[in-house]
C-alpha cells in the first residue's frame, strides 16, 4: 500500500522535504513509518519519542493500522504559544504521552493533564464499552472557545483538548486535557475549569453499554443561561 508521509518544523529540514510517498506492506502500522525514518535519520534519537502523529488529520496512537491512500503527519513538539491551543476530536486511540510531551516548553513550570478514562462499572453495573457521538462542528468550535478562554483569562501559555468519539473500551482515554503554564496553580485551576465545563456545555453524548442492556447516560444540565437563549419567542 502507498502513504503519504508530512513533515513539519526541524523533520522538514532533516529530510529537506514537505511530503514524501511511502510505500509499506499490508498491516503497517504509525510504528512502522517511524522505523522507518528512525533508521534514515539517526542523529535525532531524541526527537522520535517526543513526536505526535496525526492520520489524515487526527492524532492516532503508534500502534494505529494504516491503510492505502492514508496521509500520515509527523509533528514535532511546537514552538512558542501561537500554535496553541490544540483542540481535536478523533476515532483512533488517543496518544497521552505524544501529546504531553507535544505541549511541553522551557518556561513552563506545571504541566497538569486530566486524562479521564472508561471504568469498568457504572453505579454497579459491569460496562462493556462506552459509544460516543457529538454534533462534531458544534463541539470542536466550543472545545476552541474553552481553549481560547483559558490561555486568554486564566494565565496559561498553552492548552491541548482531544476527545475520542465512537466506541471505547474499558481503560481506553475518552478525553485528554493539558495545560501548560509558568505556575501551577494557574495550570491547576484551569484544567479543572476546562473539563467541568466541558461537561455541561459541549454537545457530546455517552451511551453505556452493560451486561444486561445498554442507556444514554445521563448528562449535567446545561447552564440555565444557554437553556433560557433556547426558550424565547422568535
Amino acid at each position: 500500500m502507498r502513504i503519504r508521509v508530512l513533515f513539519f518544523g526541524v523533520l522538514k529540514e532533516m529530510v529537506a522535504s514537505r511530503s514524501q510517498t511511502l510505500d509499506l506492506p499490508l498491516g503497517a502500522t504509525v510504528d512502522t513509518v517511524l522505523e522507518h525514518y528512525q533508521q534514515l535519520l539517526p542523529q535525532q534519537p531524541k526527537l522520535w519519542s517526543t513526536l505526535a502523529i496525526a492520520v489524515n488529520q487526527n492524532y492516532a496512537a503508534r500502534a494505529s493500522h494504516l491503510h492505502d491512500g492514508d496521509e500520515v503527519a509527523l509533528l514535532p513538539p511546537v514552538s512558542g504559544g501561537s500554535a496553541f491551543p490544540v483542540v481535536s476530536l478523533v476515532k483512533e486511540p488517543i496518544d497521552t504521552p505524544s501529546l504531553v510531551a507535544a505541549v511541553k516548553q522551557g518556561e513552563d513550570g506545571a504541566v497538569v493533564v486530566f486524562d479521564g478514562i472508561v471504568r469498568n462499572n457504572t453505579r454497579g453495573r459491569r460496562t462493556l464499552c462506552l459509544v460516543y457521538e457529538a454534533y462534531e462542528e458544534m463541539a470542536l468550535s466550543l472545545m476552541q472557545g474553552l481553549a481560547k478562554e483559558a490561555i486568554a483569562e486564566r494565565g496559561v501559555r498553552g492548552v491541548t483538548i482531544v476527545h475520542r468519539l465512537g466506541r471505547l473500551q474499558v481503560g481506553e482515554t475518552s478525553v485528554l486535557i493539558v495545560v501548560a503554564s509558568a505556575h501551577r496553580s494557574q495550570a491547576f485551576e484551569a484544567c479543572r475549569w476546562i473539563i467541568d465545563t466541558l461537561k455541561k456545555t459541549v454537545p457530546i453524548w455517552k451511551k453505556e453499554h452493560f451486561e444486561d442492556g445498554a442507556v444514554w447516560a445521563d448528562g449535567e444540565p446545561f447552564p440555565s443561561a444557554l437553556v433560557e437563549k433556547g426558550t424565547g419567542s422568535h
